[in-house]
C-alpha cells in the first residue's frame, strides 16, 4: 500500500501563484457585502483587506501600469483628485480633511479590483449569492417586524415614516439594495454556475424581495425598481424589437402597481401621503413635516447656489454650509431643524464642484457605457442605470452607507468588467 503525502502549507507558494491575493480580494468582497447590510466596521475592514490583496499581487508593477489604462479607475481617481485640489478654495478645511480621508475608497476599491488577482467566476457568483441571500433574509426579518404590529407600522407610513430595517440600515439605502438584489437574483439565474436548485432559490428570492418592497412601501426603492423595469422594457422594444412582448410588459407595469394599491394598505398610505406632500408644497402651506416637499425646497435652494457658482461650485466640503447660508435668506417656512441638504447627487455635484464636478460625476456614472464590452454586461448596465435613477432623489455619496455601497459595487462590477475586457483584447492581440 503506497502512502500519499500532503504538501505542507506554504504562504510563499500562495503568494507566488497569486492565490493569496485572490483569497484576500474574496475576503474583502465578502466583508463588504456583509457590512453593507449589517456592519459599518466590516465595510471599513474590507478596504484594508483590499489593500493587502493589492500588495499580495505577485505581478504588482505590471498590474499597476495596466490599471492606469482603465477608464473606470481613472474616473474615480479624478473625482478624488478634484476633492484634493478643492483645498485651494474651500472655507471648510476641517471638513475637507475629514472628507479626503473618508473618500479614500474612491481610489482604494477600484485599485483593488484593477490590480489584485481577479476573482474566479465561481467566487464572483458566490459573492453575488451572498448579496442576494442577505438581502432576502433581512427583507424577511424587516417584514416580520412589520407583521408584529401592522397597525402601528401603517400609521407610521401614513405620516411619511418608514419601517426601519432590522439591522438599522437607513431605509433609502436598504430599499435600493433590495432592488439591486431583486435584479441580481434574476440575472444570476442565467449563469451556467446556477444549478437547478439554485435557480429555483434565486427565483424565490426575487419574488420575496418584490413582495416585501411593496408591503413595506419603500418609496425610493420602488421608484428604482419600476424605473429599471421600465428601462428594461424600453431596451427590449428598441434593441430586440419585441413589440408584442414589450406591450404586454408595459401593461403589467401599469397593472401591478394598481393591484398593489387596491390590495395593500401600506401602498395606499404611501401614495396618499405622497399626494398630500405634493399638494402641501404646491399650495404654499407649511411643509415642515413633509419629506418630499422639503426635497423640493432643497432643490430650489441648490439651484440658487449653482447659479452663483456655476464653474467650480462652492467646493465639495462647503456644500452643507452653502445650503444653510442660503436657507438663512429664504427658508420656505422651514424651521432650521428641517433645512435638508440637496437630496440629489447631480445637484450635490453641481453645488460642490460646478460644471467640473458634474462632468466628473457623469463620467464615472455613465462613461462606462462608451465601452461596448461594458454595455454588454447586464449586471453593470442594471447597476449603473439604477444608481442613475436613485441619484435623482438622494445624495448617495453623502452618507457613508450609500458611498460604500456605490464604491464597492462599482469596483466589483464595473472596474472588474473593464479589466476583464481589456485582458481579453490583449490575449487576442497576442
Amino acid at each position: 500500500m503506497t502512502a500519499t503525502s500532503i504538501p505542507p502549507f506554504s504562504l510563499r507558494q500562495l503568494y507566488a501563484d497569486g492565490r493569496l491575493s485572490q483569497y484576500l480580494l474574496l475576503l474583502g468582497s465578502l466583508a463588504a457585502v456583509t457590512g453593507l447590510f449589517a456592519s459599518r466596521a466590516l465595510v471599513a475592514l474590507s478596504s484594508v483587506v483590499g489593500v493587502l490583496a493589492v500588495l499580495a499581487q505577485p505581478q504588482l508593477r505590471q498590474q499597476l501600469r495596466a490599471c492606469t489604462r482603465l477608464q473606470t479607475v481613472l474616473g474615480m481617481a479624478l473625482m478624488y483628485l478634484f476633492w484634493l485640489l478643492s483645498v485651494v478654495y474651500t472655507s471648510e478645511t476641517d471638513i475637507w480633511r475629514h472628507e479626503v480621508y473618508r473618500k479614500l475608497p474612491l481610489v482604494i476599491v477600484p485599485l483593488a479590483f484593477a490590480v489584485a488577482v481577479p476573482l474566479s467566476l465561481r467566487q464572483r457568483f458566490g459573492v453575488g449569492l451572498l448579496f442576494v441571500g442577505l438581502g432576502t433574509l433581512l427583507a424577511l426579518g424587516t417584514l416580520g417586524r412589520y407583521l408584529l404590529d401592522p397597525e402601528t407600522a401603517n400609521y407610521e407610513i401614513s405620516i411619511g415614516h418608514n419601517v426601519p430595517a432590522i439591522t438599522g440600515v437607513f431605509h433609502i439605502h436598504f430599499s435600493i439594495m433590495l432592488a439591486l438584489a431583486f435584479f441580481f437574483a434574476l440575472l444570476m439565474r442565467r449563469s451556467g454556475l446556477a444549478l437547478p436548485v439554485v435557480r429555483k432559490a434565486l427565483l424565490a428570492c426575487s419574488a420575496i424581495l418584490f413582495v416585501v418592497m411593496h408591503v413595506l412601501a419603500y418609496r425610493t426603492g420602488l421608484m428604482v425598481l419600476y424605473g429599471m423595469l421600465l428601462l428594461d422594457v424600453g431596451l427590449l422594444i428598441a434593441l430586440q424589437r419585441r413589440y408584442v412582448l414589450g406591450a404586454l410588459l408595459l401593461l403589467a407595469l401599469v397593472g401591478v402597481p394598481l393591484v398593489t394599491y387596491y390590495t395593500l394598505e401600506p401602498i395606499q398610505q404611501r401614495v396618499n401621503v405622497t399626494l398630500d406632500d405634493l399638494d402641501q408644497y404646491r399650495t404654499g402651506r407649511d411643509i415642515n413635516d413633509y419629506s418630499l416637499a422639503k426635497r423640493f425646497a432643497a432643490w430650489k435652494t441648490a439651484t440658487v447656489i449653482i447659479g452663483q457658482h456655476p464653474v467650480a461650485g462652492v467646493a465639495p466640503a462647503d456644500v452643507d454650509a452653502a445650503m444653510l447660508d442660503q436657507y438663512s435668506y429664504q427658508d420656505y417656512g422651514l424651521l432650521p431643524k428641517n433645512w435638508v441638504m440637496t437630496h440629489n447627487q447631480y445637484l450635490e455635484a453641481l453645488v460642490g464642484g460646478g460644471i467640473i464636478g458634474l462632468v466628473l460625476w457623469l463620467f464615472v456614472l455613465f462613461g462606462p457605457f462608451l465601452q461596448p464590452a461594458i454595455r454588454q454586461n447586464a449586471y453593470v448596465v442594471h447597476f449603473l442605470l439604477m444608481m442613475g435613477i436613485a441619484n435623482l432623489v438622494d445624495s448617495l455619496l453623502q452618507m457613508q452607507i450609500g458611498f460604500s455601497m456605490f464604491v464597492f459595487l462599482y469596483g466589483f462590477l464595473v472596474v472588474a468588467t473593464e479589466r476583464q475586457a481589456r485582458n481579453t483584447l490583449l490575449a487576442q492581440a497576442a
